[in-house]
């Protein structure tokens, strides 16, 4: 199958990704934009951490909805059957641009948040083992050190290795879209890096009160 066949499966999950659950939630209810508090990361743990447990909640499932819809697109593509290596290898690639709508979302100046939740919507969608092993490091690490921002480039460094676990040798484009994927959380973190370096991270907490309330 060509590339270029998947051209408007390409745009869709693009503008999918670029939904800005966060920054839309924030204006309609709360009459700000997450992206000019707290961490200026327009995701759930600053939304969350802004807003409270409801938005944060809402704000997580819908970026998580976001990487499952897209990586779900190629089922109304005949032409590829479910299951098989290439079937995975355009899920990734759909999912990827949903990811990059997230990060630099058309509909929210091109200023989004890092991708994680629906990152982690797109593994679901192609491979929910792995999603499972990488939630399993997020919530490990996130539980020991309460550092989101940790928990993140953990579960996506370890994504590579749960892949070849799973699928062997032979999985190899999911395996390097795994190793790129976990470069690119790393350097979306590097303002976080940062901050745990110098001691300055927030620490995540689910109980602790919203910062700006309803107005």
């Amino acid at each position: 199958m060509e590339i270029t066949s998947l051209a408007p499966f390409l745009l869709a999950a693009y503008l999918l990704g670029s939904i800005p659950s966060a920054v839309w939630i924030g204006k309609l209810f709360f009459n700000i934009d997450v992206r000019e508090h707290g961490s200026g990361n327009a995701g759930a743990t600053n939304t969350l951490r802004l807003l409270g447990k409801p938005a944060g909640i809402t704000v997580l499932l819908l970026d998580f909805l976001k990487g499952l819809a897209a990586s779900s697109l190629l089922l109304f593509v005949e032409s590829i059957e479910p299951g098989t290596q290439d079937f995975r290898k355009y899920q990734l690639i759909l999912g990827l641009c949903a990811v990059i709508g997230h990060v630099y979302p058309v509909f929210a100046g091109f200023k989004g948040g890092k991708g994680i939740a629906t990152l982690l919507g797109m593994v679901v969608g192609i491979s929910w083992p792995v999603a499972l092993l990488c939630l399993a490091i997020f919530i490990g690490t996130v539980s020991l050190s309460k550092y989101v921002s940790l928990g993140s480039m953990m579960g996506a460094a370890f994504s590579p290795i749960f892949v070849r676990f799973i699928y062997g040798a032979d999985e190899t484009f999911f395996l390097y879209f795994c190793l790129a994927i976990a470069v690119m959380v790393v350097y979306t973190h590097r303002a976080n890096i940062q901050r745990l370096r110098a001691g300055t991270e927030s620490k995540f907490s689910f109980n602790k009160k919203p910062e700006i309330t309803k107005n």
